[in-house]
């Protein structure tokens, strides 16, 4: 018996009109002819900061554009493949019609998922910090474990990345590193992730081949912009200027260019040693800390804000996430209760799942 799809096309149809009528296709066009039109002055180029940021948002408008324009245009030829199908009675190209369909809604939903994204700094890029926690130096892989999840992640979508700082551990893996996922809405879709993440395998390190379980946190603020400036007085501050280096502390660096700030009244530092230049480094250090700041004062008015209102929001930034590969394989968010078997896939940046169930989750709490 023929199976009419009309109603499903429809119905995806609509919804993809719903879509563009939070996204505003004509306003990111507009957008898009004034980045165009800047980014062909070569005045731009005198600040390469800004340039770059206006490349990236020219570069995530048209992607975003044709992505939408896309849609639209395989949900017209999918009426037709049905239709040829069906007066035909051609099963190949039923099974891809079919095929398509299933790609199709996937990729609508998840732009369904963004429009979910209406934060005050959803829109912004994404600063994040991960830091190996218990289990020795299992603790300390499984951190670049997870740094390495997000770098692929953000490869796989296309976004840029910049390292500013990692800290090795003596014998394998991380202490700490921060990174930069530099594209629109990355905190916003990326803020899901925050929270301690929990490793269960067999140990590299143990000579008994025994399971470990160890652990690392995730740190997800958003970058910040010129009108975001906090002012901080020099005096609160302790620059240290030190040589970087690398895996087993060789040298990377002739020369004292990392640098490391301390923000006295706070006890926040942030280091930055990816950049020749001290100058370069101190700056983007800067950066962060005025990142790690704006956080911390958001979520000081948060909570000022919900004890006004007699709220009590429990914390969801704890652990949020089992990574079990052995005995058995499975990763499973404690919140939303997405869990998958594909451990490889995930452990490769393939962490989509895991974010659009946490974004409606979020929203669900009211976060």
């Amino acid at each position: 018996m023929a199976v009419d799809y009309s109603a499903e096309l429809a119905d995806l149809a609509g919804k993809l009109t719903s879509i563009e009528a939070v996204l505003d296709p004509d306003g990111m066009r507009k957008e898009a002819d004034d980045l165009r039109e800047r980014s062909a002055d070569p005045e731009l180029w005198t600040d390469q900061e800004n340039a770059q940021a206006v490349t990236r948002r020219l570069s995530y408008l048209d992607a975003e554009l044709s992505r939408l324009e896309g849609l639209r245009g395989r949900l017209e030829d999918l009426g037709v493949m049905f239709e040829l199908a069906e007066s035909e009675n051609d099963g190949p190209m039923l099974a891809e019609a079919q095929a398509e369909l299933a790609a199709v809604r996937g990729q609508i939903d998840q732009l369904e998922v963004r429009t979910l994204l209406s934060g005050e700094y959803d829109a912004r890029e994404a600063l994040i910090s991960i830091t190996a926690q218990a289990g020795g130096a299992d603790a300390a892989d499984w951190a670049e474990g997870l740094q390495r999840i997000y770098l692929r992640w953000a490869e796989r979508h296309g976004y840029p990345t910049e390292i500013y700082d990692t800290s090795y551990a003596e014998e394998a893996g991380i202490k700490s590193t921060t990174f930069a996922i530099k594209a629109p809405y990355a905190y916003g879709t990326l803020r899901g992730e925050h929270g301690t993440h929990r490793m269960v395998r067999i140990s590299k390190y143990d000579n008994q081949g025994r399971r470990q379980t160890s652990f690392a946190g995730v740190d997800v603020i958003p970058v910040v912009q010129q009108a975001d400036h906090i002012d901080i007085p020099d005096d609160e501050l302790r620059v240290d200027v030190y040589r970087s280096s690398g895996p087993g502390g060789q040298g990377v660096n002739t020369t004292d260019s990392a640098v490391r700030i301390t923000h006295l009244p706070s006890g926040i530092v942030v280091s930055c040693q990816n950049e020749r230049s001290q100058i370069q480094n101190r700056a983007s250090a800067m950066a962060v800390l005025q990142a790690k700041l704006l956080e911390r004062k958001r979520e000081e008015q948060a909570a000022k804000m919900s004890e006004l209102r007699g709220e009590s929001r429990r914390s969801w930034g704890t652990q949020i996430r089992n990574y079990v590969l052995h005995p058995y394989q499975n990763i499973k968010d404690l919140r939303t209760g997405y869990e998958t078997g594909n451990t490889a896939a995930v452990m490769d940046g393939e962490i989509d799942e895991f974010i659009e169930a946490e974004i409606r989750w979020l929203r669900t709490q009211g976060l």
